[in-house]
């Protein structure tokens, strides 16, 4: 099974309380300015392939970060459409 499911069946649970108000909030996660530039130096660096082990394990924990934060939305995005009007 995908991490990406297990992630999702995770969640159930999580977004199984959503409100309308929760959900909205969810679809407006974006980071900062200052992350933004963090990540984008880590994805150069990445492409490179001159990340040091440390930066390797920080652009890793990003990636996920990103996968979770994707579900959520998703999950967010769903729940708006089902109760919608």
């Amino acid at each position: 099974m995908a991490t990406a499911t297990y992630l999702d069946r995770l969640l159930d649970p999580l977004t199984a309380v959503f409100t309308p108000e929760v959900a909205s909030a969810v679809l407006e996660l974006r980071a900062d300015p200052e992350l933004e530039t963090r990540i984008a130096e880590l994805r150069r660096k990445a492409n490179e392939g001159t990340l040091t082990p440390k930066e390797d394990v920080e652009y890793k924990d990003f990636v996920e970060a990103v996968d979770l934060i994707s579900i959520m939305q998703a999950k967010a995005r769903h729940f708006l459409a089902k109760h919608a009007g």
